[in-house]
């Protein structure tokens, strides 16, 4: 969704509360005290009070008060499709509730990305509200600048999770000075509070210089608040009984929701057809996919002139059967779509914006138009080529019976994704599910050939109805109503085979038990929403903290318990750094980037074909020099480090970039340069010391000895302060693992650890509070004085910070530069800068020049004076001199090149492959879900199979029993194969955005990694074969021949083998799971096809050969079954006949025992094809977008 559609969907959930009521008491004031209201206020009051709005004036003026006004046709957008920035995402989750009518905001960390004048903006616009409405904020920030600190009334300091002051923010600098500290000038009081509360950062602000210091602890500061006046008054207030008879009555809420019921479900459906709309892709995808599937179903069993007989009735079954399947089977990409969107209902319902069956409603009745296209489009395309009976009722009833299928195997699946909630869970119980529909719906097996224990699970699967129902409508038709040899009817002999023996009036039975599952399934979703919960998210601390808490650390959190003074020695000085490196100067000239005008914005007026990010951007980045990037939010400045940098997929780039005077090559440029990006993206299973060896491993020098690699990540570690969690998994963020803080500081390392000369990190201090901020930025000011490069990008940098950093390049909107140059002592060349432009005001004491820069340079300071600060800057002299400088830099040094890039890869191949193999071992052995669900399914299916097939390999009699063990076969083929494939989709997701960001670092050839991505999955395969075979082969009944056991082994691995990379071969064409899965689900609707055992090999129509040669499925079943009987020479009867087993193989399904060698060596191939495959589009395609 759009920012705008997003806030608008926020406002019409929340509804307008009071506010009618409020305005018609407001007018009756008036009128009675003869007041002409404001024309302007007066309709905006009147605007937000009206109900039912879809587009509400609200919007636009939150919109235009969080600075929004410019992406607010853009989308939100994800990890693949990059859309708004971090600090805009920021501002719409705070828009979202500053949309409604709540007169209590409680705001976590609302600043993280956004630049110091907007985050002043927004509360100021909060102070202004709180104060003219009387509503509560409650607001935790991590950075506040001096100017948005003053803006609060109350301050709470919290540490320790106790009260260490909480009251008025003009008497907290008292309260402290009481206690002995003291805030110096120039010094912001939030720092001064945050710092005060640390061991390492407390002494300096002692000012009884003539008393010794002591170290004042949380408990100590808690209970002098208490025993002060503050504390004492605070106390008194709490004491007071609260008056229920004096109070408002509407400050008692009596229902979650502001609006009627029908109004939730209106809004919610406008919401699933717009999402519906934005997804079309996907739907159509699944439309076409079905249409192309039913083109090649009726072409296999296409019949010119089929006989009414027992024959024709076999193709007619099988055709029927495999109909069902695969409406059954469609259901299964519901898994993944209905996971993706559950986190945003969790959030949305946590919000109370609408109840569960607001959201499972909707979505259910917007899928019935789909479901009726891909049921018709299925049984227009097969039912008059593959020769059913003629009539438009006959017709109409099976088109009602796929209908009905669909939503019943939609809602099933729906419905289990809701009760699992997590993909690897899901997909095994949807796979299970699937089998257990199959297992005893009579497909397989005829309901009177099950254990007679089980008869009456029969009857729980939709499968089983559909299967009735297809049957009855067939066989009971006209023409299946002459006599046969049995002196009874040739259809009544067919259902009587098949175990569907029943009148005709239990068409509609069936038809009503479709939707009786499909009715109940999705009460089932409603009751799983409304009930269950997502994953909380845990922190991560170390075992020290615990310690300290007086509580035993878990085996998982056993880190070391060490501590680091912020005060300790420079650890990366010229003398401690011992890997050497190179320093190298980054120039750029006239760069300019164009992208495509987005849609929206082009509906909004006339707009360019091109949209110009970037506009004429000059200068230069020095080694040794901190450079800070600033500017407000949208004005280019990660857009500039990613064109830089080389990352941008997408887009125009125009102008000349150089290093060391050279122009960039960004194969090598890789390998001297490291970035950090604003999303912190790393492997979840890995430690974090682990994650930095890995990038220690693979980026630095292969010559350098190991031990001083160790050494260099212990030096990382402590100075980024990680060392007490390095044994801590980095987890997924908002779920579990690393604090936004330690992810933070994680991502620094890791690109510090590889020794670059160029360092480029975007917002390194979003999400950290000012101490963490201060820690950060003394490593990077450690590391920028061995002589490196550095430019950060940053947003609300306090005093301290902002006057760390050596020079300051200053963007607008719009992608032009206003400020290049040097800050100066106490950022006075920056000052006297603007200072000297008219109208600029003066700068007050102790204002943090960070803010104050931002302020004056905004577009309304732009209007208000008439000037162009970009024109300004162009004009100056000091853009002659940057122009002169970026010059000089530009010229490569006489005589021979002095950039000496290493290699393009640091390392030999095979070292590369073992440390990707390493990383994917722990990440896979510490992701139990993935492991056991594949574990799990395996032993039950086994089980399963051995219980309904017990013994049948030893009791071959005629050709059913033929047919009863190749079903065996089909079926365990089948959903070995879709729960492997389904499984490894969401895994090969998740590690694929680490894989980005590792292989534009260039830490490793694409071919390696995917290498170890293969190899990684072959011990579990191994097992998850040989459990199978240890449970199914004494079970069936096969014959104890070692040679057999082998080849039955051999068969059953690589089927797991090839289904396994069949699905990373689907996830490397494919940019989401959503669209992996439906191609996933179209590749096991053409192997079950031709598998050999829908259509027996010799009744394959000639053109379609090929793809029975093409599908593995094919071969697995011939292998299995010939390998298993091909030289048993017993005599069976086989269509009233007696022939040899062997011979009725070589006859019915054309498998030959002296091809099966060859069978085995085309079943070996397919695994290493599928491999082949995903190597290669993973390492040419790129699905993400920046």
């Amino acid at each position: 969704m759009t920012v705008k559609e997003t806030l608008d969907f926020s406002v019409r959930c929340q509804g307008v509360g009071c506010r009618a009521d409020i305005m018609m008491e407001v007018e009756k004031l008036e009128k009675q005290a003869q007041i002409v209201p404001n024309p302007d206020t007066d309709t905006y009051m009147k605007a937000i009070a009206i109900k039912g709005l879809q587009e509400n004036l609200q919007t636009d003026y939150i919109l235009k008060i969080l600075g929004l006004e410019a992406c607010s046709g853009s989308r939100f957008g994800d990890a693949i499709k990059r859309g708004i920035s971090g600090g805009q995402k920021r501002r719409v989750t705070t828009g979202e509730m500053m949309v409604g009518p709540s007169r209590a905001f409680y705001m976590d960390e609302i600043s993280n990305g956004l630049d110091s004048s907007t985050t002043f903006q927004i509360i100021s616009c909060i102070q202004q509200f709180v104060q003219i409405t009387e509503a509560t904020a409650l607001i935790s920030l991590l950075q506040p600048t001096p100017e948005t600190f003053n803006l609060f009334d109350d301050i709470i300091l919290l540490e320790k999770g106790k009260i260490m002051y909480h009251g008025s923010r003009e008497l907290i600098l008292d309260f402290f000075e009481d206690c002995g500290f003291k805030c110096p000038p120039r010094k912001g009081i939030a720092d001064f509070l945050q710092e005060i509360l640390s061991e390492k950062d407390q002494a300096q602000y002692w000012y009884h210089k003539e008393k010794p210091y002591y170290y004042v602890t949380a408990d100590c500061f808690a209970e002098k608040f208490q025993s002060s006046n503050i504390g004492k008054e605070l106390a008194k207030e709490l004491a007071k009984s609260h008056d229920m008879v004096d109070s408002n009555e509407n400050v008692v809420a009596f229902n979650y929701h502001d609006i009627t019921k029908w109004e939730l479900f209106k809004i919610c459906m406008d919401r699933e057809f717009l999402l519906l709309k934005r997804n079309s892709f996907v739907y159509f995808f699944k439309t076409a996919q079905i249409t192309i599937i039913a083109i090649i179903t009726v072409t296999a069993f296409l019949q010119t002139e089929r006989n009414v007989n027992l024959v024709g009735a076999s193709y007619i079954i099988s055709s029927l059967r495999f109909s069902a399947i695969r409406f059954m089977t469609n259901g299964i990409t519901e898994l993944t779509m209905t996971i993706a969107r559950l986190p945003v209902f969790y959030k949305h319902k946590d919000l109370h914006f609408y109840p569960a069956w607001a959201y499972s409603i909707p979505s259910a009745l917007l899928k019935l138009p789909f479901s009726v296209v891909e049921s018709f489009i299925w049984t227009a395309i097969t039912y008059y080529g593959i020769g059913y009976s003629h009539g438009v009722k006959r017709f109409l009833c099976q088109f009602l019976l796929y209908f009905g299928l669909q939503q019943a195997s939609t809602s099933i699946f729906r419905f289990l994704a809701s009760v699992a909630r997590r993909p690897h869970i899901a997909v095994v119980s949807g796979t299970l599910t699937l089998l257990f529909l199959f297992m005893f719906s009579g497909f397989i097996i005829p309901q009177s050939s099950l254990p007679t224990w089980l008869h009456w699970v029969f009857w729980f699967s939709p499968a089983t109805y559909a299967n009735i129902g297809l049957s009855i409508n067939e066989f009971q038709a006209r023409r299946w109503q002459n006599l046969s040899s049995a002196n009874e009817t040739l259809g009544h002999q067919i259902l009587k085979s098949q175990g569907t023996e029943y009148k005709s009036y239990f068409y509609w039975i069936s038809v009503g038990a479709l939707f009786i599952f499909t009715i109940l399934s999705n009460v089932g979703i409603t009751i799983a929403l409304t009930y269950l919960n997502t994953s909380s998210s845990k922190a991560t601390i170390s075992a020290q903290k615990l310690k300290q808490e007086g509580e035993k650390p878990s085996v998982s959190a056993q880190h070391e318990s060490k501590s680091i003074d912020a005060s300790t020695p420079n650890l990366f000085t010229k003398e401690r750094m011992i890997i050497p490196f190179q320093p190298l100067t980054m120039t750029f000239q006239e760069i300019q980037y164009f992208i495509e005008t987005p849609k929206a914005i082009k509906e909004k007026g006339s707009r360019p074909i091109k949209l110009q990010l970037l506009q004429h951007v000059t200068g230069a980045f020095r080694p040794g020099v901190l450079t800070a990037l600033m500017g407000v939010s949208g004005a280019g400045k990660t857009t500039l480090m990613d064109v830089l940098c080389g990352r941008k997929t997408s887009g125009f780039i125009e102008g000349d970039i150089k290093i060391g005077g050279y122009p960039k090559v960004q194969e090598t440029f890789a390998k001297i340069s490291g970035y950090c990006e604003q999303n912190d993206i790393h492997s979840p299973q890995i430690t974090v010391e682990e994650s930095i060896k890995f990038s220690a491993w693979l980026r630095l020098p292969e010559d350098i000895d190991p031990h001083i690699k160790d050494e260099f990540v212990k030096l990382v570690l402590e100075k980024v302060e990680l060392d007490t969690i390095k044994d801590a998994l980095v987890g997924t963020p908002g779920i579990n693992g690393l604090s936004t803080e330690q992810r933070k500081r994680l991502t620094i390392a890791v690109e510090l650890v590889a020794n670059p000369s160029i360092i480029f990190m975007d917002e390194p201090t979003s999400g950290l509070d000012a101490r963490a901020a201060a820690i950060v930025m003394r490593a990077v000011k450690s590391i920028v004085e061995t002589g490196r490069t550095i430019v950060c990008t940053i947003h609300q940098p306090s005093i301290d910070i902002f006057e760390s950093f050596d020079e300051l390049l200053l963007m607008k909107r719009g992608g032009q530069i206003i400020y290049d140059g040097p800050l100066g002592q106490n950022s006075r060349m920056l000052i006297e800068y603007f200072e000297n432009i008219a109208g600029i005001p003066k700068i007050k004491d102790n204002t943090n020049p960070a803010t104050w820069m931002l302020e004056i340079t905004s577009t309304t300071m732009e209007g208000r004076l008439g000037i162009d600060f970009a024109d300004f800057y162009k004009k100056s002299s000091l853009h002659l001199e940057r122009k002169l400088l970026v010059e000089q830099l530009s010229t490569p040094p006489q005589g021979p090149s002095a950039i000496k890039i290493r290699e393009h890869q640091s390392c030999d191949r095979f070292f590369q492959l073992k440390a990707c193999f390493w990383k994917l071992s722990m990440s896979y052995w510490r992701s139990p879900t993935y492991i056991l669900a594949r574990v799990t399914f395996m032993v039950i299916s086994s089980l399963m199979f051995a219980v309904l097939f017990w013994q049948k390999g030893n009791k071959i009699y005629n050709e059913q029993d033929v047919s009863n063990i190749m079903g065996f076969m089909y079926i365990s083929t089948m959903f070995l194969g879709i729960n492997n494939c389904s499984s490894v989709l969401p895994i090969i997701a998740r590690e694929r955005l680490v894989f980005y960001r590792e292989r534009f670092a260039g830490m490793y050839s694409s071919y390696i990694y995917t290498l170890a991505q293969l190899l990684v999955e072959i011990p579990y395969i191994l097992f998850l074969g040989a459990t199978f075979t240890v449970i199914t082969y004494p079970t069936i009944g096969y014959s104890w021949s070692a040679y057999k056991i082998m080849w039955y082994f051999y068969f059953v691995l690589c089927t797991i083998l090839y289904h396994n990379y069949l699905g990373m071969m689907i996830m490397s064409l494919t940019p989401n799971v959503q669209v992996g899965a439906v191609i996933a689900a179209a590749c096991y609707a053409i192997f079950n096809l031709f598998s050999g055992f829908i259509i027996p090999h010799p009744h394959i129509p000639g053109w379609w050969i090929w793809l029975y040669n093409a599908c593995p499925s094919s071969w697995t079943l011939k292998g299995l079954l010939t390998s298993q009987f091909g030289d048993v020479s017993k005599d069976i009867g086989a269509f009233g006949e007696t022939k040899a087993l062997n011979t009725h193989l070589e006859d019915y399904y054309g498998f030959h025992y002296n091809q099966l060698n060859f069978v085995g060596l085309v079943v070996g191939c397919f695994p290493f094809s599928f491999a082949c495959l995903f190597m290669y589009f993973t390492a040419k395609l790129n699905f993400q977008r920046n």
